[in-house]
C-alpha cells in the first residue's frame, strides 16, 4: 500500500511509482488511449451469462432463460438485461481455452498477462520476476499527459484464497516496485471514502510540501549543475512528478465521487464494485492509463461458485456486474469516450458445462467467454464459438495470450516490444499469439 502522508524531507514513496520513463516510438500507432480492466476473479459462469445453451439438456443449461441483445442473434442471461442492451458496443470472445492448471493464481496470471507461469501452486503468490501487469506496461510506455498516477488498482489485492498471497499478474514484476499500481484498498461506496496516500495529511500543508520542494533543491541542486549524476537527476524528475501529483487538481478531483450525481452513482450500483467502475471511469477520464477492478477479496469470495451458483448470480454477482458494466458504457459513450477507451470484462476461466451436486459449477479452463468494448474493438460482434454444451471451442479457438497482445494492440505498444527488468535484461511482452485482427474495428 503506498504511503504519501507523512512525507520525508527526501524520501517520496509516491515518487517510486513515478519512476516510469517514456519510450518513445513503438512504432505502432495506438487506437485507444486508456484502458479500464474488469477482472472477475474466481472464474465467472460463461453458460450462466453470455454464452446461454438454451437448447442444452437442463443439467447443462441451468435455470436461468435466455434474452435477446441489442443484436440480432446474440442472446445474454436473463439477470444481464442492461448489459445484454449495450451488446452492439461490445465483441464476445466465446472460444477462449488455456490449458494451464485449473488453480486460480496460475489461470490469472495467464489471462493477465500471457504467460504460463509454470506452476499451480497455490501457495505462491506475486513475486519480482512475474511479467508486469498490462498496467504496468501501459504506465511505462505510453506515462500520461497530465498529473496523474498512470495505473491503478481496486478495491482489493486479491488472495489466492483468504489468508494467502496475493494473486500474480496485478504487478510490476520484473520492471520492478515502481511499476506497480496505485491499490485504493477502501470502498468508493462509503460514506467517508478518501484516499489517503494522495493527501498531504496530518499538518503538511501546501505551503509546507513547497518548503520541502525547496529544501530537496537546495541539498540536490538543479540537473544542469550534476550533469553527470544520473541518479540525482532523475531523483530530481521523480520527485517533481510526485509533488506534481500531490498538489494537482486532476487527481485530487478524480476520487471526488461525490461530486457525481446521484442518479449516476444510483445507476453505477450502490456498491464497491459499482462505484469502483464509476472511479474507474473518473481516473480515465483525468488521463490515468489503466484502470482495474478486482471483483474479489480472494479468489474463493465471489465468482467461484462451487456451490448455489445460480442463487449467487441472481441474486448479487449478475445484478452489480449488469449495473456497473453497462452504466460504465452508457457513460462513455455520452462522454465520447468510448472510442479511445478499451474495457476488457473477464476471469481466469469458466465454469463446468455440468452442475454438480451442490447446484454449483466447478473450474473449466477448456472453454470460456469474455467481452471486450470500446478502444478499437468491434460492437456487436461475436468471435468464436462453443460446443452445443460450451465445454470446448467449436471455433476460432483464442489463448489468453492473444487478447493480452490484442490489447497492447489497441492501447499502441506491439506485443513483441522489448521491456528490460532491473537487471537490464531484455523481454518481449508477449512473444507469441499477437493480435487478433478480425476484433480490429
Amino acid at each position: 500500500m503506498l504511503q504519501v502522508g507523512g512525507i520525508g524531507v527526501l524520501g517520496l514513496t509516491l515518487s517510486k511509482l513515478l519512476r516510469a520513463e517514456a519510450i518513445s516510438g513503438t512504432g505502432l500507432a495506438p487506437r485507444a488511449d486508456a484502458c479500464i480492466l474488469v477482472f472477475l476473479n474466481g472464474g465467472p459462469s460463461h453458460l450462466d451469462m453470455w454464452d446461454v445453451k438454451p437448447d442444452a439438456p437442463a443439467e447443462v443449461r441451468g435455470e436461468f432463460k435466455s434474452i435477446a441483445s441489442s443484436v440480432p442473434g446474440i442472446q445474454f442471461s436473463e439477470h444481464l438485461p442492461r448489459l445484454a442492451k449495450s451488446m452492439h458496443h461490445c465483441t464476445l470472445v466465446r472460444s477462449m481455452h488455456h490449458s494451464v492448471n485449473n488453480a486460480h493464481a496460475a489461470a490469472v496470471y495467464v489471462g493477465l498477462t500471457g504467460h504460463d507461469r509454470g506452476d499451480a501452486n497455490v501457495a505462491i503468490g506475486a513475486g519480482p520476476n512475474d511479467y508486469p501487469a498490462i498496467g504496468s506496461v501501459l504506465g511505462l510506455c505510453r506515462p500520461p499527459q497530465t498529473p496523474v498516477v498512470p495505473f491503478v488498482s481496486m478495491p482489493y489485492i486479491t488472495a489466492e484464497g483468504r489468508g494467502r498471497p496475493p494473486q500474480p499478474g496485478f504487478f510490476g514484476g520484473w520492471l520492478g516496485r515502481n511499476h506497480d499500481p496505485l491499490f485504493v484498498l477502501r470502498d468508493p461506496n462509503a460514506a467517508d471514502f478518501a484516499v489517503p496516500e494522495l493527501t498531504l495529511g496530518g499538518d503538511v500543508t501546501t505551503d509546507r510540501l513547497d518548503g520541502r520542494k525547496r529544501l530537496i533543491e537546495q541539498v540536490h541542486p538543479r540537473p544542469h549543475a550534476l550533469s553527470a549524476v544520473r541518479s540525482l537527476q532523475e531523483m530530481d524528475k521523480f520527485q517533481q512528478k510526485a509533488f506534481d501529483l500531490l498538489t494537482s487538481p486532476v487527481t485530487q478531483t478524480a476520487f471526488r465521487l461525490d461530486e457525481e450525481p446521484a442518479s449516476v452513482r444510483d445507476a453505477y450500483g450502490r456498491n464497491i464494485y459499482g462505484q469502483s467502475a464509476l472511479l474507474a471511469r473518473r481516473l480515465i477520464e483525468a488521463g490515468t492509463r489503466c484502470a482495474c477492478i478486482s471483483w474479489a477479496p480472494d479468489a474463493n469470495a465471489t465468482w467461484d461458485t462451487h456451490g448455489q451458483n445460480f442463487k449467487k448470480l441472481k441474486d448479487e454477482l449478475l445484478p452489480q456486474l449488469d449495473a456497473a458494466v453497462s452504466s460504465l458504457l452508457t457513460d462513455l459513450v455520452d462522454r465520447r469516450m468510448l472510442d479511445r477507451t478499451l474495457v476488457a470484462v473477464m476471469g481466469e476461466f469458466g465454469r463446468t458445462p455440468k452442475v454438480n451436486g451442490a447446484a454449483g459449477r466447478d473450474h473449466w479452463n477448456y472453454c470460456y467467454t469474455l467481452m471486450l468494448a470500446g478502444g478499437g474493438i468491434k460492437g456487436g460482434f461475436v468471435y468464436g464459438s462453443s460446443d452445443k454444451i460450451g465445454a470446448r471451442p467449436a471455433s476460432n479457438p483464442v489463448i489468453p495470450a492473444e487478447i493480452v497482445a490484442t490489447i497492447y494492440h489497441c492501447l499502441g505498444v506491439p506485443n513483441t516490444f522489448e521491456l528490460q527488468d532491473r537487471l537490464n535484461r531484455p523481454f518481449q511482452i508477449v512473444p507469441w499469439g499477437g493480435p487478433i485482427r478480425d476484433l480490429l474495428a
